[in-house]
């Protein structure tokens, strides 16, 4: 009889990982449960939709070698694919003299990645993005931006043709061990099957926990605020434009972004949510709010970043304070020029003693595999995580 596979959650990381295991080895029986009526509803679906091209990630990381690779494969798959993909570029730039020299730092970080950037300076900058001001650039020709919710579907429908199972609307809520057989609870049923590939996002140290796990990060939710351009300042940009970023935060800071349907998205800030898929201020949660009071994680994290995250809260609360951070990069745009957005959430892995996890982080189970930090550049990443992590759990049939 053939293995039996679930894979829990149908984002991009999931649906990669669930297809490239048919891909890999046909013969299995392999289920993607989805708690939601619809595929890409979180992270998958509530991003920039920027294809990044891996100048930011430490070499030799599992976000670095990913990156790379899961952009060419990425591409590859949208141009097969007929999914809409735009070659734009981006700007990464410098508006003070202490940034200068970060960005010659991002500037070699780039090249041991083995990714494509020119330094540009404030004439070189204007010819690219006529509307953005600072000291000097960094042009990164191969930075894109996609559909990734299309990808997505593409993936569950190529998934399905192979003979895989898509159960939407069947959230995890338990699982317990019976000898080498994985018991799920669903939402609407029991299900046995041999192994678990987790992919979970916001839930997925939960998962982990009742696999018997004692991982050593916990997810906190962070959610990231956006706005849009109205028609006529779209205009002011052209394909990308970012921040230096601040290497003691793992995020990029507000940047604009033209996505493949012709807006402009300006974001995200990124502020602790009080609910794990707290989409809005007013999401509360309380098991998600005494899970993240209650980790000593979450104290250190804040004893050692209060003020960047007082900075974010301030954008979060006051457009003034949002549009401050996108004028630094594009000095002409007005409040009148900002929409507000639907927002996302990114999870988070935070180590207890307050560090944020930088990298991608897999941990292997006796019958499973977990992917406990997989944020940003994910959906970039995602073909190639989906690999990685398919590898990982194929090593446990072949020992079986």
């Amino acid at each position: 009889m053939s293995a039996r596979v679930a894979v829990v959650g149908g984002g991009l990381v999931g649906m990669a990982t669930a297809h490239r295991l048919l891909l890999d080895r046909p013969e299995l029986r392999v289920t993607v449960l989805e708690k939601e009526g619809a595929l890409a509803r979180h992270q998958s679906g509530r991003n920039s939709g920027v294809l990044h091209s891996g100048l930011y990630y430490r070499p030799g990381s599992l976000k670095a070698k990913t990156c790379l690779a899961g952009r060419a494969a990425m591409t590859a798959f949208c141009e097969e694919e007929g999914i809409p993909l735009d070659r734009c570029g981006k700007v990464v730039v410098a508006v003070t003299e202490a940034e200068l020299d970060r960005l010659g730092g991002l500037a070699e970080r780039a090249r041991e990645n083995g990714v494509r950037v020119e330094r540009v300076d404030s004439r070189g900058l204007s010819e690219i993005e006529p509307a953005a001001a600072g000291l000097a650039a960094l042009h990164v020709p191969d930075a894109a931006v996609v559909d990734f919710p299309e990808a997505c579907r593409r993936l569950a429908e190529r998934f399905v043709e192979k003979g895989g199972e898509i159960r939407l609307g069947e959230g995890l809520h338990g699982l317990k061990r019976e000898g080498k057989t994985l018991v799920l609870s669903t939402a609407r049923e029991r299900l046995e099957v041999d192994y678990l590939v987790n992919c979970a996002g916001l839930f997925s140290d939960r998962i982990a926990r009742w696999a018997g796990l004692r991982p050593e990060v916990s997810i906190l939710p962070f959610r990231g605020e956006y706005h849009v351009l109205t028609e006529s300042a779209a205009e002011l940009c052209r394909g990308l434009i970012y921040p230096v970023p601040d290497e003691r935060f793992p995020f990029l800071g507000v940047h604009l972004t033209r996505s493949v349907h012709g807006e402009v998205e300006v974001g995200p800030n990124a502020v602790l949510a009080t609910a794990r898929e707290g989409y809005r201020r007013r999401d509360l949660r309380g098991r998600d709010l005494v899970e993240a009071v209650g980790f000593p994680g979450t104290w250190r994290l804040a004893g050692r970043h209060w003020r960047p995250g007082l900075v974010e809260v301030a954008r979060s609360l006051s457009k003034r304070a949002f549009l401050a951070a996108a004028r630094r990069l594009v000095p002409r745009l007005t409040l009148g020029d900002l929409r507000r957005a639907p927002a996302g959430v990114r999870a988070q892995a935070v180590r207890r003693d307050g560090r944020l996890e930088d990298d991608f982080l897999l941990v292997d189970g006796e019958r499973e595999v977990h992917a406990l930090n997989v944020p940003s550049p994910a959906a970039t990443a995602s073909l190639e995580i989906g690999r990685v992590i398919a590898e990982r759990l194929e090593r446990r049939l072949d020992d079986c």
